[in-house]
């Protein structure tokens, strides 16, 4: 006798994968471009400290804020999907089976089993067919405010803490080197561990996320620079 064969797709971590991977990413970019611009216009220490410790503060809020709203939306359409088939299940459930039929005829599969397939599905549960097949909702791609907006507030958080952590371990003098550096490393690394952990090409990721992580800053220290010498 033959074993079941087991199988762990990785795309059910898709949705809080997502919301980790942009909530730490954006802590690190944002906090490091906002430290490295107060820098460069010639902060001390203790200015780009509090500008930092602000910058997370309002960062992880706004994070928080923005996917459960976001999130949010997505959940109400979802719902209000599900409402509109269960109405349509109750008052046309031949048209609502033809459309099941239908779509399946379309995956590739004979009129003949494709409404076999139908019968039995909607005896079965005929809105979780329909959720799936029609409106395209399953489980793990569902929307989930609360959850999405707790993974970014505190990744955001993680993220932000650590260009921090490099303000005040590294001496004046070279704290703009040892904050790009350092953020950099840990732009790759996320980017390494969000590949990981979804299974997409790990190089492809970390090249990406540390591009763009290298621009922003860049990009916000040439800023903070001009500014610094126009004030």
């Amino acid at each position: 006798m033959s074993r079941l064969h087991s199988e762990h797709h990785l795309v059910s971590r898709i949705g809080w994968l997502r919301a980790a991977v942009l909530g730490a990413n954006d802590g690190i970019v944002s906090t490091a471009s906002l430290i490295m611009g107060v820098a460069t216009a010639s902060a001390g220490p203790s200015q780009i400290l509090v500008a930092g410790v602000a910058g997370l503060v309002a960062g992880a809020m706004s994070m928080a804020a923005g996917e459960y709203v976001s999130v949010s939306s997505q959940a109400d359409t979802e719902e209000a999907d599900l409402a509109r088939e269960r109405i349509e299940l109750e008052t046309q459930p031949e048209a609502e089976y033809e459309e099941l039929t239908e779509i399946y005829v379309k995956r590739g599969l004979t009129n003949e089993l494709a409404r076999q397939v139908a019968i039995q599905l909607t005896a079965n549960d005929a809105l979780d067919a329909h959720s799936r097949d029609e409106l395209g909702i399953v489980e793990h791609m569902a929307a989930r405010p609360v959850e999405a907006a707790l993974t970014s507030a505190v990744t955001f958080g993680v993220g932000a803490a650590l260009p921090l952590l490099m303000v005040v371990l590294s001496p004046a003098s070279v704290l703009i080197y040892t904050v790009a550096t350092a953020s950099l490393a840990f732009l790759a690394l996320l980017g390494a561990i969000g590949a990981k952990a979804g299974g997409a090409n790990v190089w492809r990721a970390t090249t990406r996320v540390t591009f763009w992580g290298a621009f922003a800053m860049a990009l916000t220290a040439g800023i903070g620079a001009l500014v610094g010498t126009a004030v």
